[in-house]
């Protein structure tokens, strides 16, 4: 794809550290003249019921951590509510760049929206910038714009700082060619990362079908089976019993640990212990001591997201979110089998049927309801050697699905690198962008994010959290 390409025949020295020399012929303006405005953002009231849920998209930073094409948010605010506060709509096609929590995360407009003040929205200039060129810019400045922010609660760089920031900026009808050599090429990686994800997905069905049968059947492929009575499990082995969950667990409602470390609850890997050290991820928590304490073999569900699989074993002691449930095995419950065969696909769409709620998507699991959920009991002894098995029979699927994984990682790492280089001029692609056959744009799909395989569904915890502590 990149073969060929060379520098730009004469370069000249930009002035700026970060951006090394450009092309003689592009121009390095300061962001304030390189587009039309640079809009803050503000809050409405929120003792005010009148301002909220509304029909204006108003985009926090949690917005733009999970997506980089804006078409809604959140939390959305009436007019009444935009005429209360200093934020002010801008257009479809403007720039959002979060200005704390974290800084420098970037995401194109799709719609007329307006920001908290932990945004600044770039309105375009079209005779200066495309807009999706500046959006691809603005991504490789990530790094330098995290380094002028400054404060003492959390960083942060002002409208004034941000202003002064410089950027290169090519003629407008190179920044179409280069636009259509970046199009080009990021087709084809998503077409590469299309094809892993459905190698992922083969695997991950491989990896349930297994499971499945060994929580529901036993390990004994000769065992004689009996009705379950329960419409979702079927047949189960005849020596096993089928009881309710509130016979398996007891709920833990011990707060008052604020010194233990937080545990999350992640949709892919179930209970870990969080890493802020190498997270950019804000940690949005109440009073620390009304968090709940989970001990080693405690299983720990999201009320919110059981129903996709957000439960786990707690592998260390630690501090769960007041928002989530912290379920105690009781004697003859051995807790990695029941986290298995509560990830099962079976057994999740049950969980979707007992939760509760007013719209489906914040219906939540309480544990009132989940202790009447039915469970299979093996004998305890089966129930160890059944966890065991699982584990023995899951090791060379999830290399191989993690060994996807990292392909996938390094195929977006390369793009991102491209892109970088493209923008800022260190590769010449005009010949090349020439010489590309015309091809019909395809739509991104849902599928293919941009972040980290094993992030995204930790910041759906993450805002999954922050909604049920306001509710709380």
């Amino acid at each position: 794809m990149i073969d060929g390409l060379k520098p730009y025949p004469a370069m000249k020295d930009s002035g700026v550290p970060w951006l090394g020399d450009v092309p003689e012929h592009w121009q390095v303006w300061r962001l304030k003249h390189a587009f039309r405005r640079i809009v803050g953002g503000a809050t409405p009231s929120s003792a005010e019921a009148s301002y909220w849920d509304g029909d204006v998209a108003w985009v926090t930073p949690a917005d733009v951590s999970r997506a980089e094409r804006l078409r809604d948010s959140l939390r959305r605010i009436t007019h009444d509510g935009l005429r209360s506060c200093s934020s002010e709509l801008v257009p479809a096609g403007s720039i959002v760049v979060t200005s704390r929590a974290p800084v420098g995360n970037v995401a194109l407009a799709e719609t007329e929206l307006c920001t908290n003040q932990g945004c600044k929205a770039m309105v375009i200039d079209g005779a200066v910038m495309h807009p999706l060129f500046g959006f691809h810019v603005l991504k490789a400045m990530k790094g330098e714009l995290q380094s002028l922010a400054s404060g003492t609660t959390f960083s942060e760089i002002s409208t004034s700082r941000f202003g002064t920031v410089p950027m290169p900026v090519p003629p407008v009808p190179e920044q179409a060619t280069i636009l259509r050599f970046l199009g080009y090429a990021d087709r084809r990686v998503r077409r590469y990362i299309r094809a892993k994800q459905k190698l992922i997905k083969l695997l991950e069905e491989q990896k349930q079908a297994t499971i499945h049968r060994a929580v529901t059947r036993g390990l004994d492929p000769n065992v004689r089976l009996k009705r379950s009575g329960v419409a979702w499990l079927g047949d189960v082995p005849e020596h096993w019993e089928v009881r309710r969950n509130g016979r398996l667990f007891a709920q833990r409602n011990e707060t008052g640990f604020a010194g233990l470390p937080i545990l999350e609850v992640s949709l892919r890997t179930g209970v870990r212990v969080r890493d802020f050290e190498n997270s950019d991820r804000k940690q949005v928590m109440t009073d620390r001591e009304k968090y709940k304490r989970a001990a080693i073999r405690d299983i720990a569900y999201n009320m919110m997201r059981m129903w996709q699989g957000a439960v786990g074993v707690a592998p260390a002691e630690g501090l769960i979110s007041p928002a989530y449930v912290v379920a105690k095995p009781l004697p003859g419950t051995e807790s990695q089998y029941f986290a298995r065969l509560f990830r099962t696909a079976a057994y999740m769409a049950e969980v979707d049927k007992f939760s509760r709620g007013i719209v489906k998507d914040r219906n939540r699991l309480y544990w009132e309801d989940f202790k009447r959920m039915p469970s299979c009991y093996p004998p305890p002894r089966e129930q160890v050697e059944i966890a065991d098995a699982i584990e023995a029979m899951c090791v060379d699927i999830e290399a191989s699905i993690q060994r996807v994984c990292q392909q996938i990682a390094l195929l977006r790492e390369y793009r991102t690198r491209l892109i970088a280089d493209v923008v800022t001029g260190k590769l010449d692609v005009r010949e090349a962008a020439a010489r590309l056959p015309d091809e019909p744009d395809e739509p991104e799909p849902a599928d293919e994010a941009e972040a980290p395989l094993d992030a995204e569904e930790s910041q759906a915890d993450d805002l999954d959290a922050i909604r049920e502590e306001v509710d709380a």
